[in-house]
């Protein structure tokens, strides 16, 4: 995949289809450590010690649409020819959780990319969920929770329409910032 966005919409979708009804997204930059750390963390069903080893093989999958599972492994794969690591944690009831680390500075290393679009998408399409996204750039932070959101909004649905407007404004905004501290570093 050409983003590092597109793999958590992907991960994300696992953490889903494994019955999660909390998942925290976090990305972690650390210029000093030349670190770039993607964590997808879920209380999904959780898998079995046989299962956490077979799903980083692409020819296993728990899905019966298709007989490949390619998500985790292109994920993998990608921190790894990063000069990073990949590490998949699961407990059967407790949930799981990925961690992926690139070097950051690394001319592979794929750009974040349209994070704001895929943290938008999975909390419209399931609003019924508590979504945690957090960005943390060499100690500039900011994060979205939808339990937050909700106790704001009250009983506006976090799937209305003018409300992924304000999530992707909300978190467009905060990259900018970002980035624009990153570049005054500079």
């Amino acid at each position: 995949m050409k983003e590092i966005s597109l793999h958590i919409l992907d991960l994300a979708q696992n953490s889903i289809r494994a019955g999660a009804k909390n998942i925290v997204i976090r990305v972690l930059e650390d210029s000093a450590a030349d670190t770039f750390m993607v964590s997808i963390a879920d209380d999904g069903c959780g898998m079995a010690p046989e299962m956490v080893k077979a799903v980083q093989s692409p020819f296993v999958t728990t899905r019966t649409t298709r007989k490949v599972g390619l998500g985790i492994p292109l994920f993998a794969a990608g921190c790894e020819n990063c000069e990073g690591s990949f590490r998949l944690e699961s407990e059967p009831g407790r949930g799981t959780c990925l961690t992926g680390t690139y070097r950051r500075s690394h001319i592979d290393r794929p750009p974040l990319g349209a994070i704001a679009d895929t943290v938008a998408m999975l909390i419209s399409a399931n609003p019924a969920l508590h979504f945690r996204y957090e960005h943390n750039r060499d100690g500039c932070a900011y994060a979205l929770d939808t339990e937050e959101l909700r106790r704001i909004l009250g009983e506006i649905p976090l799937n209305a329409p003018e409300i992924t407007a304000f999530i992707m404004e909300f978190i467009n905004s905060n990259e900018a910032e970002l980035e624009s501290m990153e570049v005054q570093k500079s």
